[in-house]
């Protein structure tokens, strides 16, 4: 322990709550910001090409790291980045309910990205430092566990809470009820222009609870006349938003690349739906008129989706609907179409939540900004002062040092075919972990599987971040019993082979929530045991005089290899719909496959010395 000097502490006080503090950005930018920007409205399209940017930060780390070095101690730059991320969890909160808050509180996780990067290098350097070899050895499992306890809480627990709150507030639930019975009426329509305004508590007022459609169709035209009328009126008075397809509003890459590729692509992945297409009959429409009973104080959005029952009945318009000062004495109209093949009696109910979503995100940011204050007094006084801890500005070939570093990092052998493996093994996964959770929270008019924040929060991030854990300890222990180049194919196909389970839940949709869990279960055991395989690379081929520095390059490309991907998975999804981008997800996976065959690795790698 000569590195430590007599205010030393016990790992057990710094190091869980180190490695804990450093999970929870991290999941907060890459996750937890996706979540959020999907509860409040944003499209799959911006959250994916937004959001991806965010992992600039760690693909670039490498750059600077040499800084954390030079200026400073490692503990002062943990505790300034923690009072850092605090500030900006706070600058989220606050930036939630305001005007244009897209842009704002991206300004803030870009804030968080950056500061969470640079905790992580002085973390992972303060850790060398402040141990020995042995509590080295002995205590990388206990930060590993924390770091992991920092997912669940990111990606279950934090969401949860988000969903709890959004459950409690906001108006009374609505519900109604469609059904077919043959010989009914050819439509349903009772919604008028006229609504009631009884003198009570704020609520939601539907022209009807419950809806009998007839099994004989109507007119192709009537029924597309009434959905053309139904839309517009939503957007003239406000309940829903009207995309602007200005040209002079687009972007150059817009104008010039993604919107002619769009459609072209529409051409052969058009994901609308047809139902009242086919032919010269349509299923029948049921018309459900939803206004408020008096002036809200503020905007409340209800979320309408199918609770339960047949699939053959579908909502087509209506599923966000946003009530105000202005339009909360008008009808706003929900449309439910039977499918125009249905000829027996079928029935489903459909569910409205009004939850106030951004007090919701509000409320857990503001959790989240506490905790880091509290851990940035915590580690103020109980993070130890180890003598090797210390700026290395005296030395003045340290720049040149590092960039002898770097560049003897393109030098290593193979180091194309490395850098090509590190990029392209993921390109299946980089696409999927942006679209997983927004699938999971999408309705099912559009795909999805129409779950709450709580379910997800649940399944995704807790029963998920469990089984990769599991898979991820399984792998490891299974790796040092036989190697790397022994165990680097199995892991490959476990890694890639269960992202079949989004293609089985695209197609068959199922409303059960344990066997969504279970598919998602398998998926993410499938990763965390075949990533063990893609980390030992990493390591293996980081090995030699600078293997902490040429590590830290490895996974600035292991980011990039997520970031880029990533950045266009919403829009595409989009455009071919859940169904064939789980497909595409699948035809991604064979590049990494294919470069495995190239690599050479040492057939003793990664086995447990005796």
């Amino acid at each position: 322990m000569s590195g430590l000097n007599k205010t030393a502490r016990s790992a057990w006080a710094w190091v869980p709550s180190l490695y804990f503090a450093e999970g929870i950005p991290y999941v907060v930018v890459m996750t937890l910001s996706v979540i959020m920007y999907q509860r409040l409205g944003i499209s799959n399209s911006d959250i994916a090409l937004y959001t991806s940017w965010l992992y600039l930060p760690w693909v670039i780390k490498p750059f600077w790291s040499p800084l954390v070095d030079l200026l400073k101690t490692k503990r002062w730059w943990i505790i300034v980045m923690q009072l850092i991320i605090g500030v900006g969890l706070g600058g989220v909160a606050l930036t939630i309910p305001v005007p244009n808050y897209f842009q704002y509180t991206l300004l803030f996780f870009w804030l968080l990205a950056f500061s969470s990067a640079t905790h992580d290098i002085a973390a992972d350097g303060f850790y060398m430092l402040g141990l020995d070899e042995h509590e080295q050895a002995y205590f990388i499992g206990i930060r590993s566990t924390f770091y992991r306890l920092a997912m669940i809480t990111g990606q279950g627990l934090l969401i949860i809470l988000a969903g709890f709150i959004e459950m409690k507030t906001g108006l009374e639930p609505v519900q109604f009820n469609v059904s077919t019975r043959q010989g009914a009426s050819e439509w349903v329509w009772t919604a008028g222009d006229e609504v009631e305004r009884p003198n009570d508590e704020l609520q939601f007022i539907l022209s009807s609870n419950y809806f009998v459609l007839g099994t004989d169709g109507i007119e192709n035209d009537k029924a597309k006349g009434v959905k053309a009328w139904a839309s517009q009126s939503n957007i003239n008075f406000g309940f829903v938003g009207q995309e602007s397809d200005e040209k002079h509003d687009q972007s150059w890459w817009s104008l010039n690349i993604s919107s002619p590729l769009k459609e072209e692509l529409k051409k052969y992945f058009n994901q609308e739906e047809n139902v009242s297409d086919n032919g010269a009959m349509a299923g029948n429409i049921a018309v459900v008129g939803i206004h408020l009973s008096a002036m809200p104080d503020e905007e409340i959005i209800l979320n309408l989706d199918r609770l339960k029952g047949a699939k053959d009945l579908k909502l087509i318009e209506g599923q966000r609907l946003a009530f105000n000062s202005n339009n909360w004495n008008r009808n706003a109209y929900v449309l439910v179409q039977a499918d125009d093949k249905l000829d027996k009696e079928v029935s489903a109910s459909f569910r409205g939540l009004s939850g106030n979503i951004p007090l919701a995100w509000m409320s857990t940011f503001i959790v989240l900004a506490f905790l880091f204050i509290v851990f940035t007094v915590y580690h103020r006084f109980y993070l130890p002062k180890p003598l090797a801890d210390k700026a290395l500005v005296e030395h003045g070939n340290a720049l040149k040092e590092f960039a002898s570093t770097f560049i003897s990092f393109f030098q290593k052998k193979n180091i194309g075919l490395a850098i090509t493996f590190i990029l392209v093994f993921r390109l299946g996964e980089s696409q999927l972990v942006k679209i997983a959770s927004l699938f999971l929270l999408d309705t099912r008019q559009a795909g999805g599987l129409g779950l709450t924040a709580g379910d997800v929060g649940l399944i995704y991030g807790t029963i998920g971040i469990l089984f990769l854990t599991l898979g991820g300890i399984i792998g490891g222990w299974l790796a040092s019993k036989r190697g790397l180049k022994y165990w680097i194919w199995p892991m490959a196909l476990a890694m890639n082979l269960p992202n079949l389970t989004y293609v089985y839940l695209s197609y068959f949709t199922p409303e059960n929530m344990w066997l969504v869990a279970a598919s998602v279960a398998v998926e993410q055991f499938g990763y965390g045991f075949g990533f063990t395989a893609f980390m030992l690379y990493l390591i293996y081929f980081s090995e030699g005089k600078s293997k902490t520095a040429h590590y830290a390059i490895c996974t600035g490309f292991m980011a990039l290899g997520m970031m880029i991907p990533g950045m266009f998975s919403g829009w595409l999804q989009e455009i071919v719909g859940y169904q064939n981008f789980f497909i595409w997800v699948m035809l991604c996976t064979l590049p990494g496959f294919l470069i495995i065959r190239f690599l050479n690795i040492n057939p003793s790698f990664g086995i447990k010395k005796k």
